[in-house]
């Protein structure tokens, strides 16, 4: 297939929030409490929420750059291409990348939303979490209609508020909830638990998604503390597959069978290997165990509820039909370190040539799926000739899409920082 007929939803994305983003939005009383951006000393533009700075870490909004200027320091928002935090430069950013539509996580509260569970009074909690949950859905997505897939923050603390926030969502057309891949690791009850049941159940009714994103903890897979953060970036789907290990084996599933869960920037290359394993796992231990799936086998379980994506997995790609070509969503994520932003779509057509995918896989792969799954038409906005590579292009030609460079002197990357000098970095 030509790279310019081809349609592309990134289901995995990113947005820094803008500093406005709560002005008008809360009521009087927690108007002085609500999260608000401050600039340091060193000239860090952050997030300050009940008692917590939150920085805006440079890996997390490098789109332009060059990757010898990547790295972990705090950055400001004008150090920031436009298109980080400004959904109308965003917009322009993913036409001229030749992305019709993408789903985006949030920031500085976290990928789950679980920096909102600081604050002592609650019900600032909730106030917060609603007004960042409507002005997603209103503004930022209701900016651009056919351009974003919604997703809301869940209730973390209250699994029946978090159904409430589901449904009242769901009602405003969000069916995707971003998500933790290990509550235990938060304080909260885990996957096992029968504390979720009224969001597992609000999920179900409402036909919504759950993403869960690696990382979304606040713990990655690590081995030493004088370990180089290579390491922690090499093994950062090790977090999505043991979340997927977790609801596999839990009875989730099994009681609501019309579940469905995305595995958000986990890859797709292990998959195979996993899924094997599950059966073997099945095969030699269930009879002691206990579990019990009748006459499927773990990996069929895995094939009806889970959603895989991946950004750049050629292992994966060759491997689909072991890993379900239903099953697999691609992401962009801009503007992280991991994207290959603005010329993805050239990525992902290089390995398709490469292992020979056929033109109907990647319509599913690239678009079909995430239509399907997120229940997110984009064409009933605007026509799919309209919504190619080639078109989106040539909406936006002349849009500025040059890697630049950083006025060097206030930051500089660290070559070799350790996971140590990283954690104390987030300390300091």
């Amino acid at each position: 297939m030509n790279v310019e007929d081809m349609v592309f939803i990134s289901v995995d994305d990113h947005l820094v929030e803008p500093p406005g983003l709560f002005e008008g939005r809360l009521p009087t009383k927690y108007a002085e409490a609500a999260p608000r951006v401050e600039r340091t000393d060193g000239g860090d533009d952050v997030w300050v929420f009940a008692g917590q700075q939150i920085p805006n870490i440079g890996l997390n909004a490098v789109a332009g750059r060059p990757k010898e200027e990547y790295g972990v320091n705090p950055t400001a928002f004008d150090e920031m291409r436009p298109g980080c935090y400004d959904v109308h430069e965003r917009v322009k950013d993913m036409s001229a990348g030749g992305v019709l539509a993408c789903m985006c996580f949030p920031s500085f509260p976290s990928f789950s939303g679980r920096l909102f569970m600081a604050a002592d009074d609650r019900d600032l909690s909730l106030a917060v979490l609603q007004a960042y949950n409507d002005w997603h859905i209103d503004e930022w997505c209701g900016s651009h209609p056919g351009r974003f897939i919604p997703m809301a923050l869940p209730v973390l603390w209250d699994p029946e508020l978090c159904a409430s926030e589901i449904r009242r969502v769901a009602k405003k057309g969000c069916h995707s909830l971003t998500f933790t891949e290990n509550p235990a690791a938060l304080g909260l009850p885990s996957f096992h638990d029968a504390h979720w049941d009224p969001m597992w159940k609000a999920l179900v009714d409402e036909g919504t998604v759950m993403n869960i994103h690696l990382g979304s903890s606040g713990q990655l897979a690590v081995t030493a503390p004088d370990a180089p953060i290579d390491v922690m970036i090499t093994l950062q789907p090790m977090n999505i597959c043991m979340a997927a290990a977790d609801l596999v084996w839990s009875r989730v599933f099994k009681e609501y069978p019309d579940l469905r869960v995305a595995l958000s920037e986990g890859g797709t290359g292990w998959i195979p290997y996993f899924l094997d394993r599950l059966d073997r796992t099945y095969e030699m231990h269930h009879l002691w165990t206990g579990q019990d799936f009748h006459d499927q086998k773990p990996s069929d379980i895995f094939r009806q509820h889970l959603l895989t994506c991946f950004i750049a997995d050629p292992i994966g790609l060759a491997m689909r039909e072991l890993i379900g070509v239903e099953n697999i969503c691609w992401e962009q994520d801009y503007p992280h370190s991991d994207s290959s932003w603005p010329r993805a779509p050239e990525e992902l057509a290089l390995m398709a040539e490469k292992y020979d995918v056929p033109d109907t896989d990647l319509d599913k792969i690239t678009h079909e799926n995430a239509m399907r799954w997120y229940r997110f038409n984009p064409f009933s906005v605007r026509p799919k000739e309209q919504s190619t590579v080639g078109a989106l292009r040539a909406e936006v030609e002349g849009h500025d899409v040059s890697i630049r460079s950083m006025e060097k002197g206030r930051h500089q990357s660290e070559p070799l920082i350790s996971l140590g000098e990283l954690a104390e970095k987030a300390n300091a």
